[in-house]
């Protein structure tokens, strides 16, 4: 795919033959990092179970990175699967972002927030 930001990886932070890790290109905490299957595959559903396992390993690496270089307080994991659910690019990729104490007033809800009427319950 000559258009998809994702098929020809660019300064990576971590590799492996089925995924790698990179650093977000729009930002939303200091250190959110995108783990993408390398494949050209747009749903996560559709990956396969040696996909998912480099995608979680990945995960795991990225995070033992970020907690060197940026010491967060916790962290939110999330996939956007479809265009209701926000996907904007095609192509299977997690989201790793760092939390830091005082980011938002209440981070109650977490990854609920997408939706932010049902954040509280």
């Amino acid at each position: 795919m000559n258009d998809c930001p994702f098929c020809q990886p660019t300064q990576t932070l971590l590799e492996q033959p089925l995924a790698y890790a990179l650093a977000d290109r729009y930002p939303v905490a200091p250190g959110h990092t995108l783990v993408v299957v390398r494949r050209h595959v747009a749903d996560f559903f559709d990956t396969t179970a040696e996909e998912q396992q480099a995608l979680f390993a990945l995960l795991r690496d990225a995070r033992r990175l970020l907690d060197a270089r940026y010491a967060p307080q916790g962290y939110n994991i999330g996939v956007n699967v479809g265009e209701a659910a926000g996907q904007t690019v095609p192509h299977v990729h997690v989201h790793l972002i760092p939390r830091y104490a005082g980011d938002v007033p209440d981070p109650r809800g977490g990854v609920r927030a997408v939706i932010p009427h049902r954040q509280r319950y």
